[in-house]
């Protein structure tokens, strides 16, 4: 991710005051720059927030493999400066958030809702952070808890309920990431499918959030807010 925020920030006369990589000294990268673009692991989350808080820095964190808990309580230090949390940044998809959000809420529940997506065989979370927030969105829209996620299906399962959202995760070869939500209908049947084909993608959102980040105020923000979708 680096080479790619590297080469975005050159697209867009962006400078890039520090990469950091394990084992390097994280304090003394952040006193080089404006705004920290996080995408490591979970368990840097917490450390970089303290920093950045301690500095009054805006952050933007595309990390995912929080489990529920720990993610509450990041998100809620995150707020402390001003963050922009988002499971992808690639315009596409935020675009696709937005649409499966009205989509989920006009279609009523006679639309079966099926959401699959597919990562390179190295990923190792599962399912992505976007499907978790399609699948947020998707709940939500249907006034549905939790206990309605059905991880894949096996076995003798009976016939599906109505009050039910499939979540399918594939892992293979070297794919970006391709995210596919189903509204499946009585004789029709609509598919909103985004798929990324470049990594570069991630980049140009990440800094385009940086470079909306750093005038606003303390708070939690996502992609939607940077885009102006919400409505």
């Amino acid at each position: 991710m680096g080479q790619a925020v590297q080469s975005a920030a050159s697209e867009l006369g962006l400078t890039i005051g520090a990469t950091v990589s394990l084992g390097d000294d994280l304090a003394a990268a952040l006193s080089q720059g404006d705004v920290v673009i996080d995408f490591s692991t979970a368990e840097t989350t917490g450390p970089l927030l303290d920093l950045a808080i301690a500095r009054n820095l805006p952050v933007v964190i595309g990390t995912t493999g929080h489990s529920a808990e720990a993610r509450a309580a990041l998100l809620a230090k995150a707020a402390q400066v001003p963050t922009v949390w988002a499971g992808n940044f690639s315009v596409g998809v935020n675009l696709l958030f937005a649409l499966t959000a009205r989509a989920a809420q006009a279609l009523d529940s006679s639309f079966d809702v099926e959401l699959v997506e597919m990562h390179h065989k190295h990923k190792k979370d599962a399912p992505s952070g976007t499907a978790a927030r399609l699948l947020e969105l998707l709940l939500e829209a249907r006034s549905l808890q939790s206990d309605a996620v059905r991880h894949g299906r096996e076995g003798i399962t009976g016939e599906r309920t109505v009050n039910e959202i499939g979540v399918h995760a594939l892992r293979g070869g070297d794919v970006i990431g391709d995210h596919t939500v189903l509204f499946a209908g009585p004789g029709e049947r609509l598919e909103l499918t985004h798929k990324a084909s470049d990594r570069l993608i991630f980049a140009r959102g990440a800094l385009r959030a940086a470079r909306w980040l750093v005038h606003q105020p303390a708070g939690l923000y996502d992609m939607q807010d940077v885009l102006g979708l919400k409505s």
